[in-house]
């Protein structure tokens, strides 16, 4: 009761017998016995309390089993939570943890919350020293702790398809003998929607690397490439023209608007390799084309006439600059452009 509630109770009472001083002892009683109440809560299980603690978070270490690609985040993908924990001024939620040994210098490894050491690690290292790591440790087993973490981010945006799929892959080998229905049973899911992540998980090296980043790659993506990844003829026209697109993006980076610089068109470009349509990439005007260097003002100029094609390259076009524009140029004519 609060003190104001208190004082009510008191007044109510204050006219009912002969003896108040019997209602204040009683009071006192009434809290001692609901704090005996609480203890006894607490023994029986019934209430649970963590013991949660503020440290570097250079004495922690990620899981090798943590869901999450830790060395894709960043500055740019961590901002929200950065900016968070600067305006409250500190890190609200804590991460979940367990204790290890035999590293020198790390005491945890991290079961949820890489987002988390990212950014007060980020923090510590950008003039704000003063931040530390929250954590609550707990013991767990392997499997309980991949258990956690599933559940803590499966509905978290910022978790990708390609990253939980490939976790669920590794999982379902080193938790419950390969056994997707097991699986399914102990992760609360139902079996098609779990296949359909370990579909994704098994998808040629090829076929991710088209992608501009492996966390563009969906789930609903697996599901379109699947009928033309069934037959050998289909799948190596797909897997090919995979290559060629990361051969492209490799040369001439994410370019607005060319296929291999969205993860929807790389999709519908390798659908259409498998059902042996021509790509839609449009063609270069007769005329010739002009290749601009990324970042660059750098360029060779193209132009075409029935019997031979002329390059244009200034003089002073540096070195990495003149091979980044060769390599678009020669992957132009592979395609027959």
């Amino acid at each position: 009761m609060t003190k104001k509630h208190d004082e009510i109770f008191d007044a109510v009472l204050s006219g009912i017998g002969d003896e108040p001083r019997t209602a204040k002892k009683d009071r006192g009683a009434g809290r001692f016995l609901k704090r005996g109440n609480v203890i006894g809560d607490k023994l029986s299980g019934e209430i649970d309390e963590k013991t949660l603690q503020w440290v570097d978070p250079a004495r922690c270490k990620m899981w090798e089993r943590h869901n999450r690609i830790y060395e894709l985040l960043n500055e740019e993908n961590c901002a929200d939570l950065i900016e968070g924990i600067q305006q409250q001024g500190r890190q609200e939620f804590p991460a979940i943890v367990r204790r290890v040994e035999g590293s020198e210098g790390i005491e945890f490894e991290v079961i949820c919350g890489a987002r988390r050491h990212f950014a007060i690690s980020w923090l510590r290292a950008n003039s704000f020293p003063q931040y530390k790591y929250l954590i609550e440790v707990r013991d767990m087993t392997d499997e309980e702790a991949f258990r956690l973490a599933d559940v803590e981010n499966r509905d978290r945006a910022d978790i990708s398809d390609f990253e939980r799929a490939t976790d669920y892959a590794a999982a379902v080998k080193l938790y419950y003998g390969g056994k997707q229905k097991t699986m399914a049973q102990r992760l609360q899911v139902s079996e098609g929607w779990l296949s359909r992540y370990l579909f994704l998980a098994k998808l040629p090296a090829e076929i991710v690397d088209a992608f501009p980043s492996p966390n563009d790659l969906k789930e609903l993506h697996a599901r379109a490439l699947k009928p033309v990844l069934a037959h050998p003829k289909t799948r190596e026209a797909v897997i090919a023209r995979a290559v060629w697109l990361c051969d492209m993006r490799m040369a001439t980076g994410l370019s607005a608007g060319e296929p291999w610089s969205d993860a929807a068109k790389v999709v519908e470009d390798l659908k259409r390799a498998g059902q042996g349509q021509p790509s839609k990439r449009k063609l270069k005007p007769a005329a010739g084309h002009t290749y601009t260097a990324p970042g660059s003002d750098h360029q060779i100029k193209r132009k075409d006439s029935s019997r031979q094609i002329v390059l244009e390259i200034s003089k002073d076009t540096p070195a990495e600059d003149l091979r980044i524009l060769l390599d678009k140029f020669v992957l132009d004519r592979s395609e027959g452009l």
